[in-house]
Parts: C-alpha cells; sequence; structure tokens
C-alpha cells in the first residue's frame, strides 16, 4: 500500500464512513472512494462492506489496521521530532520508569528540567523491571529508569546513585528507641510480599534466606507502592526501596535501615545504537542531583 492508501484507509476505519473521513482529511468525498477502491484492487481483497446503510470493516481490515495504526503513531512520532528540531531550545524526551521512581524522583526531575527547558515536552510511561529492556528495543522509549539491569551488548547503562531497601512498619511494630532492625527480627512477623520485584525483590528473598527468616505472608502485591499502603493500614511490614518510603508518607508508619543493609543501584539504560542526546544527558544529570538530595532527605527524616 501506498502512503495515500494508508492515510485513507486509516481515515475511513477510524471514522467510520467516506464522508467522515473526507471532512477529516479535508478532501472530497470521490476521492477517497477513489483511493479506497484501488487500494482494495491492489491488495486483492475488500476492506469494508456496505451493510445497512454502512460501511463495516471486513476481518482482514480489522487485521490490517493494527499494523497501519503502529505506523500512524511513528508519522505522529516523526511529526514531533521534526518540530523539536526547528524549535530552539526544544526537544522530546521519552522516558519508561519503574514505578517506585515515577512516584517523586521522576516527576520532581522533571519539573526542575522544565524549569531550566520550557520547551521540552516528555512521554513518561511506568515499566515493571521485566519490561524495560522489550520497551527499548520495540522503541517505546528512547530512555528506560529502574534498578540494576541486566547487562546487554545492545544497551549503554550508567549507574546515577546507590541506594538502600529499608523496612516499613506501623509505629507500633518495634521498639520506639530503635532505628536500625536486623533482618532476623523480621521472623514471625505479617509480611507483604511483593511479587515479581525484579532484582531488589531478588536482594530481599536472598537476604531473608542467609537469615534464615521464616515470616507470615499476608499479601503478594506487584508493585512496592501498594506494599506501602497496606503496610499504613496497619496490615504488616513490607521491605522496600527508600524512595518509594519517602514519597508515601510516614503518617501512623516508621521506616527503619536494615542490618545487614541491603543496596542495590539506580541506573539508566539506552540502546548503543541509539545514543543519548545532549537533552538526555543534561536530564540524567539533573536526576542525579534528585537523587542525592532524596537520599539525604531520607537519611535525615
Amino acid at each position: 500500500m501506498r502512503l495515500r492508501q494508508i492515510e485513507i484507509f486509516h481515515a475511513v476505519y477510524s471514522n467510520g464512513s467516506i464522508s467522515a473521513a473526507a471532512r477529516a482529511l479535508n478532501v472530497s468525498q470521490p476521492s477517497v472512494s477513489k483511493v479506497l477502491r484501488h487500494a482494495e484492487s491492489q491488495l486483492g481483497f475488500s476492506l469494508f462492506n456496505l451493510v445497512r446503510g454502512r460501511l463495516v470493516p471486513t476481518d482482514e481490515a480489522h487485521a490490517l489496521f493494527r499494523e497501519v495504526d503502529e505506523i500512524f503513531h511513528r508519522i505522529g512520532s516523526l511529526k514531533q521530532t521534526t518540530l523539536n528540531l526547528r524549535g530552539a531550545g526544544a526537544g522530546h524526551l521519552r522516558i519508561g520508569v519503574v514505578p517506585s521512581l515515577g512516584l517523586e524522583v521522576v516527576p520532581l526531575t522533571i519539573a526542575e528540567f522544565r524549569t531550566r527547558y520550557p520547551e521540552v515536552t516528555f512521554d513518561v510511561q511506568t515499566l515493571h523491571h521485566d519490561d524495560m529492556l522489550r520497551s527499548l528495543y520495540e522503541r517505546e522509549c528512547d530512555l528506560a529508569l529502574g534498578y540494576d539491569p541486566p547487562a546487554h551488548p545492545r544497551l549503554t547503562i550508567r549507574q546515577l546513585a546507590r541506594a538502600e531497601v529499608v523496612l516499613m512498619a506501623p509505629a507500633t511494630a518495634f521498639d520506639r528507641r530503635l532505628q536500625v532492625v536486623s533482618v532476623a527480627q523480621l521472623a514471625g512477623l505479617d509480611m507483604i510480599d511483593v511479587a515479581a520485584s525484579g532484582p531488589l525483590g531478588e536482594i530481599t528473598s536472598a537476604a531473608l534466606s542467609r537469615a534464615e527468616v521464616a515470616f507470615k505472608p499476608v499479601a503478594s502485591v506487584g508493585t512496592y507502592y501498594i506494599a506501602a499502603a497496606l503496610v499504613r493500614f496497619g496490615c504488616g511490614v513490607a521491605m522496600v526501596d527508600e524512595f518509594t518510603a519517602h514519597a508515601v508518607g510516614r503518617e501512623g508508619v516508621r521506616v527503619f535501615s536494615l542490618d545487614p543493609a541491603l543496596e542495590f543501584g539506580v541506573h539508566a539504560a539506552w540502546l548503543e545504537d541509539r545514543p543519548l542526546s545532549i537533552l538526555g544527558e543534561k536530564f540524567l544529570g539533573l536526576m542525579e542531583t534528585v537523587l542525592q538530595r532524596q537520599r539525604r532527605g531520607s537519611r535525615d527524616a
């Protein structure tokens, strides 16, 4: 299919009729009909059937639209890129971020970044650890932010900070004089387990195994902020990243350092064959500053 045929097909499918498609494209109805008939002739199958006066897409049209819609999204991205290149100081960053960094760290970084570069726009999506590489490979984002991504020959990976897993617990769970809780002290406690949590889950599971701690799993959740919310409502304790603990608030909750300390890295990753833009480099530089500030705030709280 030629690009014009793709455009006409997309418009008819999306708008539901030839007349509506013609209005959307600001062209005549006969020209839309002509291009559509020519496309069907080239393809060798019908794209629409006329049923009770309405155009109804065929099964082939439904299958084709999924591919065509993706092309249109890419064209939209191309248009955005040309606008960015045209505008001085403008740009667009597509970022994938694990949910816990999306609670506060990344929004703070974006807010501060836009005070310096107000013309820059962002596309931000939350990703679980296992989706980070796929999102980069499939070009859904240009920059992924998460924890300890695996080394890969196609990826460039940069560490932005070191951080710690902490314990969130109801305020009455431990002696008020305690500031640090040993992993062994978690034995027998009601625990919120964060399932499928990537490298942080592996770190906490290994620590509990080494200490031979048997806990009572009261809930299994998919994200750390849900675990933190359950702690806040008194459902048990949870081992979470320090950024989640800092972001969700402390009312009725205490946050403890763990002994031994459970450290992990905060990393940025991007495809090696798509080097980071100047704006991306500046964004990461600012994010390193925000991470340092957040870590100091967590220790001082």
